[in-house]
């Protein structure tokens, strides 16, 4: 993993209280893990609602937690007042999503000042066994001067 330095020293308060305000994380359940510049965990234990018929965690899940740890992995670089919206990203499920937690680490590669690339590591644990089940990489766009899009 690069090191990258945050622009701003109060980046993980910033974090956690964007977090904090997006209602999809909480009521699906999700939790921020670790955070440092560039990089960011967030974590999602089972549960019935947020499975599918199999009950596996559901793959629109594995998306919705893998793009928020690869945003706030972008977020993370990103000055006081700037916002960040993801443009596109694609995902591969690799394996059933067949545990008791999901985690999506998501990394900045490339940073830039319009336009950051990211990937997600997603593994689900059973039994205390990580094993990967999906990857995703995204672009996502720098929001400066937009109150509307900011933190």
């Amino acid at each position: 993993m690069v090191e990258f330095k945050a622009s701003n020293p109060q980046f993980e308060t910033m974090l956690r209280t964007s977090f904090a305000k997006q209602g999809v994380m909480a009521h699906i359940g999700a939790q921020m893990g670790a955070v440092s510049p560039g990089y960011c965990e967030i974590k999602l234990p089972y549960s019935d609602d947020v499975s599918q018929q199999h009950g596996f965690f559901h793959g629109g899940i594995v998306g919705t937690i893998a793009d928020s740890a690869g945003g706030y992995a972008a977020f993370s670089l990103m000055g006081e007042g700037e916002g960040i919206l993801t443009v596109e990203y694609k995902l591969n499920l690799m394996a059933p999503a067949d545990g008791d937690m999901l985690i999506a680490r998501g990394e900045v590669v490339r940073p830039g000042r319009s336009l950051s690339v990211c990937r997600a590591d997603v593994v689900v644990v059973k039994d205390g066994v990580e094993t990967a089940c999906a990857v995703m990489q995204q672009t996502l766009m720098r929001i400066v001067g937009r109150t509307d899009v900011s933190g």
